[in-house]
């Protein structure tokens, strides 16, 4: 979602990998999220397989479904509803499951779901819930609970809201009680109104500055992902997280092969070992977000298990909404009110 890197990080990390790449010649190109892999795993491919890791990141979801339009990756990470718009617009090809044994470990219950009903084109890679981050030390307990209080005057100018449309107005929605993945325009309207609303009371719009801002308290509170605020309340341990009582959206962000893909047996070896034990375990332990790889799970403390914010409950999923993909004149309708709230 979520996970934003420097471009320039971002460059230097595929140009040190393309350096130390296999004798070989062989290559596979991997567009993820900023922040979203244990770069120790990019090395350990390399020196397994002789095939270089040529990495690049993306901050949102319409940046990677625009980048493709022009550029050819082998693996790409999207989230649901980009993965289903995808496989709509025919951007992403079958997948090959015999070549992807390590398939079978992750967990039937975040398979076969809506955005991708026959599970023909997309390998669970994490999965999580966007709620409130918040410093603890200085935002009171009586104003927790709710999305509001990224609306709440007694904050202004110390809380943010997401730099994506999709996240600002999919939580916004929730607030006015209407659903994430409404086709309604009236209540499309009323969303972006909130928003626009508010501005006063965000110090700004953000992705990546977020996780910069908060540990730091140059912010008191924002939306977030659950597996950043992990990290962040590492950074600082008077951050706390909360899923909203009005619900949130639940995500799955997935490993694809687009259709224009150069390099597909190395994609699936690439796919493949992500989903092996080991490197499922070490990735989860380094970005913080939840697992759908079954025997990371089993092999979990039951501390982790059981913390809501590392494993949202099985409440906050029945709660929460997936998002889906919406008909092309609601995501122009998107686009159109987007630049209207930044105007």
């Amino acid at each position: 979602m979520k996970k934003n890197l420097a471009l320039a990080l971002s460059a230097l990390l595929a140009l040190s990998l393309a350096a130390c790449g296999g004798s070989s010649g062989e290559v596979v190109n991997v567009y993820n999220w900023g922040e979203y892999i244990d770069t120790d795993l990019l090395q350990q491919f390399e020196d397994e397989t002789g095939i270089h890791v040529v990495y690049n990141t993306f901050e949102t979801n319409e940046g990677l479904y625009s980048r493709l339009q022009s550029e050819s990756y082998d693996v790409v990470i999207p989230s649901d509803y980009m993965i289903s718009r995808m496989i709509n617009e025919g951007m992403l090809q079958k997948l090959d499951f015999g070549n992807i044994p390590n398939y079978s470990l992750i967990d039937s219950k975040y398979t076969h779901l809506d955005y991708d009903p026959e599970q023909a084109y997309s390998v669970p890679y994490t999965w999580g819930a966007v709620g409130i981050v918040y410093n603890s030390k200085k935002v009171d307990a009586a104003d927790l609970g709710s999305w509001d209080i990224l609306w709440n005057p007694k904050y202004a100018g110390q809380t943010a809201m997401f730099d994506n449309s999709r996240d600002a107005l999919g939580l916004t929605l929730k607030l006015l009680g209407y659903s994430q993945n409404t086709t309604s325009k009236d209540e499309l309207r009323a969303a972006a109104d909130k928003i626009i609303e508010g501005k006063d009371n965000f110090q700004g719009f953000w992705m990546d500055q977020i996780l910069e801002k908060l540990p730091n308290e140059e912010i008191l509170i924002a939306p977030y992902y659950n597996g950043d605020a992990v990290t962040m309340m590492e950074d600082n341990p008077d951050l706390s997280f909360y899923i909203p009582k009005e619900g949130t959206n639940v995500f799955v962000d997935a490993m694809c092969i687009p259709t224009n893909a150069k390099n597909v047996e190395n994609a699936e070896k690439f796919i493949n070992f992500m989903c092996s034990t080991e490197a499922a375990a070490a990735n989860a332990d380094y970005i913080g977000y939840s697992s759908p790889q079954r025997e990371v799970f089993e092999q979990l403390d039951d501390a982790v298990k059981n913390d809501p914010i590392h494993y949202p409950s099985e409440e906050t999923i029945a709660h929460g909404e997936t998002f889906l993909n919406l008909p092309e004149n609601i995501n122009e309708y998107y686009n159109e009110l987007w630049t209207e709230i930044l105007r």
